[in-house]
């Protein structure tokens, strides 16, 4: 077990729902954001987010706050919290082999 100050958050998947997260924990503890877009993760780097989800001034205040788009980059994490879409069809069932996958790789 580990306290909470050891914590390493990976949160997996950097959109309305993973980003603004992952700002809030990288202001206090180790964080990485994972997402497969790589161009995503250039903006988010670059201090940008395109989605208008987080403002500039806070992805700056979150200090603790890394991103990548690399699998290996997250092995080292405690925690994981995965945000992945659930998208539906037309018979409202979800679709949920976005987070199976994620899921399996984490």
């Amino acid at each position: 077990m580990f306290s909470v100050e050891q914590a390493r958050i990976g949160v997996i998947g950097l959109g309305y729902v993973g980003l603004p997260l992952a700002v809030e924990f990288g202001k206090k503890y180790d964080t990485v954001g994972f997402d497969i877009n790589s161009a995503r993760i250039a903006e988010l780097k670059g201090g940008h987010d395109s989605t208008e989800e987080v403002e500039p001034e806070l992805l700056a205040q979150a200090q603790r706050l890394g991103f990548t788009d690399r699998l290996e980059d997250v092995a080292d994490c405690n925690v994981y919290i995965v945000t992945v879409p659930t998208p539906i069809d037309e018979h409202k069932r979800p679709d949920l082999s976005p987070l199976e996958s994620a899921s399996a790789a984490v």
